[in-house]
């Protein structure tokens, strides 16, 4: 994918120190467009699409709302917190707003696996695609995702 103005702007703003302390890109050095491409790719080769991914996000974040910062049950068989810290971040894409800093974590009983994603995690795959570099703290592997969360 040929990397715009857009898209190298974006790349600056998701180095260590400029939106978070580690960054977006942990060890990655492609350029965010190979990231891009390669994520996508990854998303269709399970059938999926990034709205699909982030829709089943949302709704495990809003039904771990309930647990005020403790894990609840979430039928059929998943325990979720979500934790919100002070403060909000900016999207790297310069989106307008600012997304709380939350923390969801999902623990599918069914499988022992869990996972932990951010409120900016679900806008970064919903508007872009973004699931972080590779070596990132945060990075979300979309087969991950897809077989944690149950994403058919």
């Amino acid at each position: 994918m040929k990397q715009t103005v857009q898209m190298q702007k974006a790349q600056e703003r998701m180095a260590p120190g400029v939106i978070t302390r580690d960054g977006l890109l942990g060890s990655d050095r492609r350029p965010l467009g190979d990231i891009l491409l390669a994520d996508d790719a990854a998303v269709k080769a399970l059938d999926l699409d990034h709205q699909a991914v982030a829709a089943r996000m949302i709704e495990l974040r809003d039904a771990g709302m309930a647990g005020l910062g403790e894990f609840i049950d979430v039928a059929p068989h998943y325990e979720v917190r979500v934790d919100t810290v002070r403060g909000k971040l900016p999207c790297p894409f310069a989106d307008p707003g600012m997304f709380p800093k939350t923390n969801v974590t999902v623990r599918n009983r069914r499988t022992g696996r869990e996972i932990t994603f951010t409120d900016l995690n679900i806008h970064l795959v919903q508007a872009h695609g973004f699931y972080e570099g590779k070596g990132c703290a945060f990075r979300l592997e979309p087969k991950d995702l897809a077989e944690v969360l149950e994403i058919a």
